[in-house]
């Protein structure tokens, strides 16, 4: 019944504003808990709510702890095939840096961190707030402010989820770009544990290797969904080598995304140059 109501929602462009509501009521519900948060842990620095809620749930305690979970699981993906030192990485999406906050704490070697983020609110407060970590605004377009092969690994979690069919070839296309020959782009997205998601005429797409997207709603916003069929993925990658695949499975009825790690293809110097021409 949810799953249909929010088709619903969808297709009459009413997605956002159940979404400004439902944040107005996880707000109120929130209150109590929010506020022992802020009582045992007053250093913690912590976005506006909004921003909280719209990058991942109205939850500081998962905003801030879970974030840290998150890095270091990042950071045992990344260390799997690239040595994590004196290198450049990057959050492609960053949102108010609940995962790029806790990198250099973590990492604890000269890495430099970066993030990128189309939504200016976000930006603005984490450069006033996490000096440690340098932070650019993008649009919702490439290209990104960072000159080619400029980075040795690229993270996106969850941030093709929110992208049009035609972004993500424009954005993969960038982030190929900007990483390093041999460098690493890890990648998370809605696979095939969504499904139960999706309406039969979706699921019938998606069974065609064909992306899933739920258009009716703002690009990039939480509310704008994408459904990523394995085969979609391996064709976006193209002569890029998927070298790590974690399908996603469903626990506690909740789906978790796939987990795509791609290796940026070698170039000599002659593809290079006809790269160009």
């Amino acid at each position: 019944m949810l799953k249909r109501v929010k088709y619903i929602l969808s297709l009459f462009g009413l997605l956002f504003l159940a979404d400004r509501i439902r944040f107005r009521v996880h707000h109120w519900i929130t209150s109590e808990k929010r506020t022992k948060f802020r009582n045992d842990n007053p250093d913690v620095k912590l976005p506006p709510d909004y921003l909280i809620y719209e990058s991942f749930r109205l939850d500081y305690h998962k905003y801030y702890f879970g974030g840290r979970e998150t890095a270091n699981w990042v950071i045992g993906h990344l260390g799997k095939y690239l040595p994590l030192e004196n290198i450049k990485i990057l959050d492609w999406g960053c949102g108010p840096a609940r995962v790029a906050r806790h990198l250099p704490d973590l990492l604890k070697t000269d890495c430099e961190i970066f993030g990128t983020d189309f939504n200016p609110a976000s930006i603005q407060w984490n450069r006033e707030n996490i000096p440690q970590v340098n932070f650019s605004l993008n649009k919702l377009e490439p290209p990104l402010p960072y000159p080619g092969h400029f980075f040795d690994a690229v993270y996106g979690i969850s941030i093709f989820t929110h992208l049009s069919e035609k972004l993500h070839y424009a954005w993969f296309s960038e982030l190929v770009r900007i990483t390093r020959p041999g460098g690493i782009i890890l990648l998370t997205m809605q696979g095939r544990a969504f499904t139960g998601k999706l309406t039969p005429s979706e699921l019938e797409i998606f069974d065609q290797a064909r992306i899933v997207v739920r258009g009716h709603a703002k690009i990039g916003h939480r509310t704008y969904s994408a459904f990523h069929p394995e085969g979609f993925v391996r064709k976006l990658t193209g002569k890029h080598m998927v070298v790590g695949f974690e399908p996603g499975g469903i626990s506690k009825g909740q789906p978790a995304q796939d987990v795509w790690i791609i290796r940026v293809a070698q170039y000599t110097v002659a593809q290079e140059r006809v790269s160009v021409l």
